[in-house]
């Protein structure tokens, strides 16, 4: 599936996000998430050196690395305490998969808080404006029960992610 046909990065409530050029049925791929493995170093060493926003826009791959989308449509996916995808992990890498159906037009967005393990100390204030904002975005330990367990029901919370919960 070619992106440019499906998504385009426009401007969304809080700067630039992909949105949804056609409809997209629930349990669907969105997208692929493309980039770059990189080391935890080199995530960090994007922040010293500035570059926070890079070092935010990456997604945990696994317990030590990381998906760096620099130059890709992922670098724009935005956080959403209501997503309407969610993160999965399979033999090909990390996908956005459709939680529910979503009409040309919307924002794509997923919940940050999967692929935080409870080893991750990263913080953001939450701006995503949804019913039910939890105002800050924290690792999966901090997450509401309720959530956790629906996320797990998903298949939106990868295992190496949750083997941190203990």
């Amino acid at each position: 599936m070619s992106t440019r046909k499906y998504l385009a990065v426009r401007p969304v409530r809080n700067g630039k996000g992909i949105v949804a050029l056609r409809g997209f049925r629930r349990g669907a791929t969105v997208c692929r998430i493309r980039g770059r493995i990189v080391s935890a170093d080199t995530v960090w060493g994007y922040w010293q050196r500035g570059n926070t926003r890079r070092g935010e826009n990456c997604f945990r791959f696994d317990a030590d690395r990381y998906l760096d989308p620099e130059g890709e449509i992922g670098a724009y996916a935005n956080h959403a305490c209501n997503p309407n995808t969610g993160i999965v992990k399979d033999a090909r890498g990390l996908k956005l998969v459709a939680l529910r159906s979503i009409p040309a037009g919307e924002e794509i967005t997923h919940d940050y808080s999967t692929l935080l393990g409870a080893d991750d100390v990263w913080t953001m204030k939450c701006n995503c404006g949804n019913a039910g904002c939890r105002r800050v975005v924290r690792n999966v330990a901090k997450m509401p029960g309720t959530l956790l367990r629906r996320y797990r029901r998903l298949g939106v919370i990868p295992e190496f992610i949750l083997s941190t919960c203990g």
